[in-house]
């Protein structure tokens, strides 16, 4: 029997999945780990806990398989994390995460540098809090003893590779949410690390995604049960090796997917651009070819947030099978989730959630539903955009944590007026991770192949009219909303910055 593993480094968890070369699952296992946030708009992790779960994961999978046939293990990973390492490479501060909002100055001061048109001709975005370069000037600002220590920058799931093999990678499809990257070139770019002043020697090679990226040595292999030798493929994104684990690799194909943040993706053989810089063009994980998405900050963080605060002893579940019960609109009652900033369409960091209409006739259902329909509001934002500066979409597929709730799932088709077909069972990172590794081990010819080999579909959510028209009055009144509130949201976070609550 010959297996793959996919590891996937989520914002929340490690993931390790063991597949055959089907795509059915052998051995899994998840573990999680914290996320700090000590100042407000702030979010940082220690990649000890990333490395700890990672080794805790692969040894339970390794024990209900054979090691040594694993052909391959790919990598996943969260985006824009920026891990710094010293001479010895030991981290040297625990990584700043891409939900964090505290460069909105390093990013202006980024788009004066480079120049707004420049950085969308190279990058395809201008200067966003959550891309790795403005941070990286936070700490030459903040922390320059920090900086002077730094001779390694990783991404988070590069991390685990080095860990696992001692070499030092990334790949082009995470390398090209940096905001370092050149992008039609798929390499580093010179003219933009000598304008923000950072040394490139810093900056670790990148590859294509499905190519190999190193062995397992064999101290990891002591410490994670994989053997020695083993194959490393340079992984992708996590939403690039999403694309892959749903098997969007073709121009018309798209996916939404709802984990911490929520995206709309879809695969284009050129570059899309959007002259506003509200959606994303990056290298995309099929060698040579390109994805265009729009992310919305805080779509399962949201629903994460209701629970744990306000109802932990229900399962979400048990909250949807209350909240299916009411109304499109939730009896009048709008959310917005902005709980970290916006990126698509909005790019505003000092934005902030809220919940709009409340009055005393709701109730807990009633919030948790407007949570839902808020994210999927926000998720329509990215969708329009994706589809008006992008191939024509024909295919929708969903896949993450969120894409598990039937009713989440039927109300994405009828906000976006859309077919979907739900792929979270069996699809997404952790598959797609593993098909690189598979990929780069020899498994298959090439990502065609393990595609449409391994990719499953699953249930399929048909719009109604009814509701989709419904759904429609709700989402003008929410893009309304934002446009309202806007000025305000500035105000708050110049308040908080007074009070020293705020970054």
């Amino acid at each position: 029997m010959m297996y793959l593993a996919g590891i996937d480094i989520g914002t929340s968890a490690a993931k390790t999945a063991v597949y055959d070369l089907y795509g059915n699952i052998a051995a899994e296992c998840t573990k999680e780990y914290p996320l700090y946030q000590p100042r407000n708009g702030w979010a940082e992790q220690d990649p000890a806990d990333w490395w700890n779960a990672v080794c805790y994961t692969l040894q339970k999978v390794t024990a209900e398989i054979n090691a040594s046939e694993i052909a391959g293990v790919g990598f996943s990973g969260q985006m824009h994390g920026l891990v710094m390492l010293d001479e010895k490479d030991r981290v040297i501060r625990p990584a700043i995460l891409w939900c964090d909002g505290r460069t909105a100055e390093e990013c202006d001061e980024i788009n004066a540098l480079a120049g707004i048109d420049r950085l969308l001709q190279i990058t395809a975005a201008p200067a966003l809090t959550g891309f790795t370069a403005s941070k990286i000037r936070w700490v030459q600002k903040h922390e320059p003893e920090n900086y002077a220590k730094c001779r390694r920058i990783l991404l988070p799931k590069d991390y685990i590779r080095f860990k696992l093999s001692g070499e030092y990678f990334t790949d082009v499809s995470d390398a090209s949410g940096t905001q370092l990257f050149d992008i039609r070139q798929r390499r580093w770019s010179e003219e933009l690390c000598s304008k923000l002043q950072i040394d490139p020697s810093l900056l670790v090679p990148a590859k294509e995604s499905p190519e190999a990226a190193g062995r397992v040595s064999k101290e990891a292999a002591r410490r994670t049960g994989l053997k020695e030798g083993t194959i490393l493929a340079a992984g992708a994104g996590d939403n690039a090796a999403a694309a892959v684990g749903t098997g969007v690799i073709r121009d018309g194909q798209a996916f939404t997917t709802i984990g911490t943040s929520g995206v709309v993706f879809a695969h284009t053989k050129a570059p899309a651009f959007d002259s506003l810089g509200r959606i994303h063009t990056f290298c995309s994980a099929v060698p040579g070819e390109y994805h265009t998405m729009g992310v919305t900050q805080a779509a399962g963080l949201s629903v994460q947030w209701f629970r744990n605060n306000f109802a932990p002893e229900k399962s979400y579940a048990e909250l949807d099978l209350e909240a299916e019960k009411l109304p499109v609109g939730s009896e009048g009652l709008i959310y917005l989730p902005y709980l970290m900033g916006e990126r698509t369409p909005h790019l505003d960091p000092h934005s902030r959630g809220v919940f709009f209409g409340l009055s005393a006739m709701h109730k807990a259902a009633h919030l948790y539903r407007a949570v839902l329909e808020g994210v999927a509001y926000s998720l329509l934002d990215a969708y329009e955009i994706v589809s008006a500066t992008g191939p024509q979409i024909d295919k929708m597929y969903m896949c993450g944590g969120g894409a598990k709730s039937r009713m989440w799932r039927d109300m994405i088709a009828d906000v976006f007026g859309t077919e979907t077909t739900d792929m979270s069972h069996g699809g997404g990172a952790a598959l797609g991770a593993a098909l690189l590794g598979g990929a780069a081990g020899g498994a298959y010819a090439d990502l065609f192949q393990a595609c449409g080999q391994a990719v499953k579909c699953g249930a399929v959510s048909k719009p109604d009219q009814n509701r989709h028209e419904r759904y429609h009055s709700y989402a003008k009144l929410y893009k309304k909303l934002y446009q309202s509130l806007k000025e305000d949201f500035k105000m708050l976070s110049k308040l908080q910055r007074e009070d020293g609550s705020a970054f």
